[in-house]
């Protein structure tokens, strides 16, 4: 945090700047994503003729949420490549939110997804057909072993950020499909009863719908610059509250410029501008109990602050 002087004797501060392109993914979990792209694109072949061979819905529709996986894997891939590139031009904040974009278009394409693999799923549930049980079983087994793989692979950069875990869901809702496609295999090939593959079909399409529609929430959310879950903006405002010489705030804004990169903006008003750098360096120190550490706080002496109007600006703290 910086305190730049300005006319008006206006300050700048608390402020921590760079940092933009540690943000972009680790080299560790980049190689983590190619080698789960190269799995998962191969078996997804396999699924496929699998699944034709089996004519199994189950295996299918594992197959065609596979194809999502290597879509968003290479997507986040790409966008994280992006997101390295420095700041330059009018791109003040570089390519950081590319990451936000990849989860967004991630979460979308799993939406989609498991709405065709429902429709098809009632369609054979109202037309059965015939399954070979012993085939999906045996395609569906491979997959689970590939899928636990690829997960074991991401678990650790599950949580790094929205793009790292869109991917996660991806192979997530895979291996839990491999579960119920080998479920489904021995129960036909035990019973011949081949409307489970259909129903297992539908229970693979609600667990993706539950963790996309979750994602592209998150996602949005930070589109629309609201405020982080994490942060309770009452309670900053009450801790702030309590910053001696600090009178009053307002213009406040808390957002996420990306995955792990809290930032905040707000006017101070003081009396006595004597006071500027206590004032600002305590503000940092609470602001960093809160997790936020890129911030931009003006700092305005009391005589040169006018009355703003009702619902002018951000949060107001008197």
């Amino acid at each position: 945090m910086a305190s730049h002087s300005h006319p008006h004797d206006h300050a700048h501060g608390p402020h921590s700047h760079g940092g933009y392109n540690a943000r972009a993914g680790s080299e560790a979990e980049r190689r983590r994503l190619t080698m789960v792209l190269l799995l998962t694109a191969g078996f997804m072949l396999v699924e496929v003729v699998g699944g034709a061979l089996a004519n199994s819905l189950a295996l299918l529709a594992d197959a065609g949420h596979m194809l999502t996986d290597v879509a968003a894997l290479a997507l986040s891939l790409w966008a994280m490549s992006l997101a390295r590139r420095p700041p330059k031009g009018g791109k003040t904040y570089g390519y950081v939110r590319l990451e936000i974009l990849a989860a967004l278009v991630n979460g979308a394409a799993l939406l989609v997804m498991s709405g065709l693999i429902a429709w098809e799923a009632w369609r054979r549930v109202r037309e059965p057909v015939v399954v070979d049980g012993i085939l999906l079983s045996g395609v569906a087994l491979g997959g689970l072993i590939v899928n636990v793989v690829a997960a074991r692979l991401l678990h650790a950069h599950a949580h790094a950020s929205l793009n790292a875990r869109g991917a996660y869901l991806h192979v997530l809702g895979d291996l839990l499909g491999s579960v119920g496609a080998v479920v489904a295999g021995v129960v036909i090939w035990a019973t011949g009863w081949t409307p489970v593959d259909a129903l297992v079909s539908v229970a693979i399409a609600l667990l993706i719908l539950i963790g996309a529609a979750r994602l592209v929430r998150e996602a949005t959310d930070v589109l629309l610059e609201a405020a982080p879950a994490h942060v309770d903006v009452e309670r900053l405002l009450n801790d702030l509250r309590d910053v001696p010489e600090l009178h009053e705030i307002h213009d406040l804004h808390v957002w996420t410029l990306t995955s792990g990169f809290v930032a905040l903006s707000a006017h101070g008003v003081i009396d006595d501008p004597y006071h500027q750098a206590q004032v600002l360096d305590e503000v940092r120190r609470r602001l960093r109990r809160h997790g936020i550490d890129h911030v931009t706080f003006q700092l305005e002496p009391r005589e040169l602050v006018q009355v703003k109007k009702p619902g002018e600006g951000g949060k107001s703290l008197p």
